[in-house]
């Protein structure tokens, strides 16, 4: 926590040092003014010591939503100023570079402005200011309406030995509610199940993630999350917050506790958890088998899946497996297996994407959608929910339908 202090203070320091010491001090000798300038950092710094030091352990379980809107509120001073500082010094850059260019060339001191190669600061500040609007508004947007811009996506996994009677069948998955992010949001909640079941798919599933550290977390939601319907069901398994490792508990009993209320939770709602284990699918005289293993992720997340054990019995059909974490995928499920589709969870794409790329890129090799080894498949979707930051853009909250193509002739 000390680091991320750290980090966060440096964050908002950084530019509004650079801002202060190369425009304000030159604008105005009003001290006033000078000290006016620095009262919304101070404010926000006041704001997060406050929260996270004195409010008492787990923080961000107790005060869920004002820690995020703190957090949104850093991102709207400090991303644009960071914006408008790069522009800036890419300005005093680009002066500088071109009057040596001027100096080489023509043999002119560099005081000297009338050569064509001597660059102004003015555009590239009138540049930070206009993407520093951009970014402020883009964040902005983010902020209040990109967490609840629900998104259909359809997609279709083809292969031969998927049975000819399973061609054309809709599995419709859900990833990363993080249902303790949602509180005082019911109705959202209420919006985005009846999108799902607007779908008509023939099952849906959920790759983990349900909660963010506790599982009384759901006891608002759990009348709505129980109206997700379809013809076979609807499946879970657990992410790595499912675990409740994020929260202080004062012993080992307590956190056990924890988990089984979750599982006997989603019992109560109907939908059906498989924690290493499988379920047979039928459909017109045909069957296909349903994996699901618990979070199994690189380290330091849990890794509590146990594969060969949830294989056991499903030999020579053709498989689904929910892993929550994509890495799993090539940790284990490629080499160690012949599982043919893989549907994870769990990157949130870090919640943003601009022109189809994500910051989850340098973490995560298979972040967002739809990867190939061959004909085996991993899908990975961004998620419903968030963590601490109510924001998203480009990284919609996902509702994904993928459709089974049997290519047998």
């Amino acid at each position: 926590m000390h680091r991320i202090t750290l980090i966060l203070i440096l964050f908002l320091l950084l530019p509004d040092m650079y801002i202060y010491l190369v425009y304000i001090v030159k604008k105005t000798r009003n001290i006033i003014w000078r000290s006016a300038y620095w009262l919304p950092t101070a404010i926000l710094v006041a704001i997060y010591i406050y929260y996270i030091y004195l409010t008492g352990d787990n923080a961000l379980s107790h005060h869920p939503q004002s820690i995020g809107r703190l957090a949104v509120a850093v991102m709207l001073f400090a991303v644009p100023k960071t914006v408008f500082m790069l522009c800036s010094l890419l300005g005093i850059l680009m002066r500088g570079i071109s009057r040596l260019l001027s100096f080489i060339i023509f043999h002119t001191p560099f005081r000297n402005p009338r050569y064509p190669f001597v660059a102004h600061r003015l555009p590239y500040t009138l540049l930070g200011i206009i993407l520093g609007a951009i970014t402020f508004t883009n964040i902005l947007y983010g902020a209040m309406a990109g967490i609840t811009r629900f998104e259909v996506k359809e997609v279709e996994y083809r292969s031969a030995n998927i049975p000819k009677e399973f061609n054309g069948y809709r599995i419709l998955q859900l990833s990363d509610i993080h249902i303790g992010s949602w509180q005082g949001k019911e109705e959202a909640v209420q919006h985005l199940v009846k999108l799902v079941n607007e779908q008509q798919a023939d099952i849906i599933v959920f790759t983990g993630d349900l909660v963010n550290q506790q599982s009384h977390e759901l006891d608002n939601f759990k009348e709505i999350l129980s109206q997700l319907h379809a013809p076979d069901g609807v499946y879970s398994v657990l992410g790595n917050h499912d675990y409740g490792t994020y929260y202080r508990w004062r012993n080992r009993k307590e956190e056990v506790a924890n988990l089984e209320y979750l599982i006997s939770q989603q019992k109560e709602m109907g939908w059906k958890m498989l924690n290493n284990e499988y379920a047979i699918l039928r459909h017109k005289g045909d069957s296909i088998a349903l994996v699901g293993v618990e979070n199994d992720g690189e380290p330091p997340f849990s890794q509590f899946a146990d594969l060969p054990k949830a294989l056991r019995g499903t030999e020579g059909m053709f498989r689904i497996l929910l892993s929550h974490n994509p890495t799993h995928w090539r940790r284990e499920v490629l080499p160690d297996s012949d599982i043919e589709l893989t549907l994870s969870g769990h990157t949130h794409a870090m919640q943003m994407e601009m022109l189809g790329h994500s910051l989850a890129s340098l973490i995560y090799p298979e972040w967002s959608g739809m990867y190939y080894e061959g004909k085996r498949a991993l899908y990975v979707n961004v998620g419903i929910g968030y963590v601490g930051l109510p924001f998203r853009f480009g990284a919609w909250p996902e509702i994904t339908v993928i459709k089974l193509v049997s290519e047998k002739e």
